[in-house]
């Protein structure tokens, strides 16, 4: 009888990090096409092509939209769209596992609040040991740009908005608040990388690489996450994405030869130590969404 149980549990949790390598190769790849249109322009691509993927399967038309309902999915897609802008514009000078690790603290910030027990002091503490470790003020082999390290915060605080508008646009939306929102982050970010990179964001010799991105990190993660949701419980989920931070750590390293000192493999361990304890302990009333 054992067995299956097990099968049952392990078949949900392969399929969660084949997601979250998937996630985080479609990152690494994406700084491929930083040197040709910049963190701007490949925002803009991967947002406007996850969006026309989205459109043609989820048919978003259908939803039936209100002035008040559209105030939640405005603000869901903006954040969307300023966390995916901001995490590219921090991979421009910090390696990927760091800025991962860094863009956790806006939901592992949203899920402490929800809780009012003193064990979650020591998740904050942990957390806050781990980007002390980052500061440019210690001293590492490699200091972290520290604009950078702001970028990565900033996509976590828009992380964090994310999931507060996005709960609240998928009760109104249901099925179609992804693709809505989406739409919205396009047009928003669009316009943004039109302006910084100019012609080149039409380039045809783009478009392979740019789906391929899109691709890893959207379509792709989104459905095997939506399985392994459908097949495992809400912690359990949320302690397992925990983990994303080292993913991201060792997709940085085998890809993009991202090397990383004792004290910044520290800080990432200690963020996810933290995630994880949060995750495990806090009663949380916040769920934690996938940024697509």
């Amino acid at each position: 009888m054992s067995r299956p149980n097990s099968s049952s549990i392990l078949l949900p949790i392969g399929v969660l990090i084949v997601a979250m390598a998937s996630i985080q190769g479609g990152a690494a790849l994406a700084k491929s096409l930083f040197p040709l249109v910049g963190a701007e322009g490949t925002t803009a691509l991967r947002l406007s092509l996850a969006a026309i993927i989205l459109t043609v399967i989820m048919r978003p038309w259908r939803a039936h939209l209100t002035a008040s309902s559209c105030r939640s999915l405005l603000a869901y897609g903006v954040s969307l769209g300023g966390m995916n802008l901001l995490f590219y514009m921090s991979l421009q000078t910090v390696p990927l596992g760091i800025a991962v690790a860094l863009e956790f603290t806006g939901p592992l910030t949203l899920a402490l609040l929800s809780s009012r027990r003193w064990l979650d002091l020591l998740w904050i503490g942990i957390a806050a040991f781990g980007i002390w470790l980052l500061l440019p003020i210690t001293q590492t082999q490699t200091p972290i740009d520290p604009l950078g390290m702001a970028y990565a915060l900033g996509a976590g605080l828009c992380w964090a908005l994310y999931i507060i508008f996005g709960q609240k646009a998928g009760a109104e939306h249901g099925g179609q608040t992804v693709a809505l929102g989406t739409i919205v982050a396009a047009a928003v970010v669009f316009p943004i990388g039109l302006v910084h990179t100019g012609d080149a964001l039409f380039s045809w010799s783009l478009l392979p690489i740019a789906l391929g991105v899109a691709v890893l990190s959207s379509a792709l993660p989104y459905s095997l996450e939506m399985v392994a949701l459908t097949r495992l419980p809400a912690r359990t989920f949320s302690t397992l994405m925990s983990i994303e931070p080292a993913i991201a750590a060792l997709s940085g390293l085998l890809f993009l030869h991202e090397q990383l000192s004792p004290e910044q493999w520290l800080a990432i361990a200690a963020i996810i130590i933290a995630s994880t304890g949060a995750a495990a302990t806090v009663q949380a009333k916040v769920k934690v969404p996938r940024d697509i």
